[in-house]
């Protein structure tokens, strides 16, 4: 994975004046954390911090931090959004090493066309991100889940996904991706057409009990 470089002020003083002011300037309050270090307060460039989640990697992005001419190898951890106005509200970094491991959420992209879907299925999408262990510089931008032999009644499950070289899984294994179902429509269709065959059997079975009763009662009649 690519790193992203991000030019960081430490801020001072805390509150919701202080952060205002800052967000009223352009730039949004995070914190950086991890590895044994004291938490640093810092404000970012919220347009620069655009431009930085909307890299091939979203958030998972690896970020290379300069704090104050030092430079911190970090990942965003907990991202605050104003979602009505579409703003960055906060920002946390979690400080991290170039050899040792991480846990991330990495998603989840379908690929291929299914046998199921060419044959009147549609699929349901079950899990749209996966917990994995790697490196920091080897995080994916997001594992292929490969529906092209999926057939209608048929699942893709976790430990169906092909996973990168140096990655570890931690998601269930036994959790559904993917499946292909067949339409809800059509669904419908054949148990009300199951439900009259049914309705009609049974018609006709007590349509014949009237009839043996009735034969019944003649003969006993002309005994």
């Amino acid at each position: 994975m690519a790193e992203q470089k991000l030019v960081a002020e430490k801020r001072e003083g805390t509150g919701k004046s202080v952060t205002r002011k800052l967000r009223a300037a352009g730039r949004v309050p995070a914190v950086l954390y991890g590895h044994g270090m004291d938490p640093i307060s810092l404000s970012v460039d919220s347009r620069e911090l655009i431009h930085l989640f909307h890299s091939g990697a979203g958030t998972n992005v690896l970020v290379g931090l300069e704090v104050d001419g030092k430079d911190h190898l970090a990942m965003a951890r907990e991202i605050q959004r104003d979602h009505i106005k579409g703003r960055f509200i906060h920002v946390d970094f979690l400080a991290v090493s170039r050899d040792q491991r991480i846990t991330v959420a990495v998603p989840v992209r379908v690929v291929g066309e299914s046998v199921g879907v060419k044959a009147g299925g549609v699929l349901e999408h079950h899990l749209w991100e996966v917990q994995v262990e790697c490196l920091p510089t080897n995080v994916p931008e997001a594992i292929e889940a490969d529906v092209s032999e999926l057939e209608i009644g048929m699942a893709l499950k976790v430990a169906d996904l092909a996973v990168p070289e140096g990655t570890t899984i931690l998601s269930n294994a036994e959790d559904s991706v993917v499946a292909c179902q067949q339409p809800q429509a059509r669904v419908e269709l054949e148990e009300e057409a199951a439900e009259a065959v049914e309705g009609e059997a049974a018609e006709e079975g007590a349509e014949g009990a009237e009839g043996e009763g009735a034969e019944n009662a003649a003969e006993q009649s002309e005994g």
